[in-house]
């Protein structure tokens, strides 16, 4: 019954993010028109961080039925690590996209263009909207995977930039003030590079098999030291093989092989509660000598 219910919600998480995909590609064609129109480069600017956005939902619900593939001969940690994969490539997209939009940006300093006020208002205006019901629809995801956690993010932030193209609008519209509009493209692709550069580490610590955030390799062994019967721990490697499950191997000198299932089960007890580690491999080693180097 708990299986069919974890179904249903994966289920209707993968038709949420359709319906975000469908409406997300329809604004992005419709600010691209509106930006061509109007002339004004922080509409496709918008368009363009959009449009990541609408491919990072694609690749994350690709990544999301990839990830739950069982584990078999040809992968046999399993599939969990493409969502790791694809919010890598999503978050390298963003950083190309920014850097394109300071270029832009920047160009138009040099050549400046008139921009139709009324146009910027109108089509920030409907992605605004669409931009709060795709937020709405992946909030409840985002609790719990990076990917649905960066595509939140992306949605709020294009909710802010379109909340700032209104007003970039409204100010060529009274005022005729047409570097606002070059402004705001540098406030959105500076947005765009923060968000990237700031999850990048993450993604990427994950990928090269570093130590899980908040566990210390030190307290570990320390830690594995303390339970009975254990002499010495030595060639420890912690990993994460997602952003929610830990992996040890360890070597572990214990006084001999009777009390290896003992000392085996209060370890792995040790490791769960204390550092979260669900995965782990241990090696025992009988302490001849009676010194605990062996």
């Amino acid at each position: 019954m708990g299986h069919e219910h974890h179904h249903d919600v994966e289920n209707m998480g993968d038709r949420r993010l359709g319906w975000a995909i469908a409406i997300n590609m329809l604004l992005t064609l419709a600010q691209v028109v509106g930006g061509i129109i109007s002339g004004s480069l922080a509409l496709i600017a918008d368009a363009l961080h959009n449009f990541s956005d609408a491919a990072s939902l694609l690749i994350a619900l690709v990544a999301r039925k990839i990830g739950r593939q069982p584990a078999d001969h040809f992968k046999t940690f399993g599939y969990k690590r493409a969502e790791v994969i694809a919010a890598l490539i999503n978050l390298v997209t963003l950083v190309i996209i920014g850097l394109y939009l300071i270029y832009e940006a920047l160009w138009r300093v040099y050549e400046p263009q008139i921009i139709e006020g009324w146009m910027v208002i109108i089509v920030a205006g409907i992605a605004l909207v669409i931009d709060v019901i795709t937020a709405v629809l992946t909030y409840s995801m985002s609790k719990h995977s990076m990917n649905m956690r960066a595509a939140f993010l992306h949605n709020v932030s294009d909710a802010l930039a379109s909340v700032g193209v209104i007003i970039a609008g409204s100010l060529i519209l009274l005022y005729e003030w047409y570097w606002t509009d070059t402004v705001l493209t540098l406030l959105i692709a500076g947005y765009v590079l923060y968000q990237a550069v700031t999850m990048l580490p993450k993604t990427i610590h994950i990928l090269m098999q570093g130590t899980p955030e908040g566990v210390v390799i030190d307290e570990v062994i320390q830690e594995m030291g303390k339970v009975d019967g254990v002499s010495n721990v030595h060639h420890v490697h912690v990993w994460q093989m997602d952003e929610h499950h830990n992996s040890l191997e360890a070597h572990v000198v214990i006084g001999g092989l009777d009390e290896m299932a003992r000392v085996k089960a209060a370890l792995k007890a040790e490791l769960k509660n204390r550092f979260d580690i669900t995965h782990s491999t241990l090696e025992f080693e009988v302490d001849h000598c009676g010194k605990g180097c062996c």
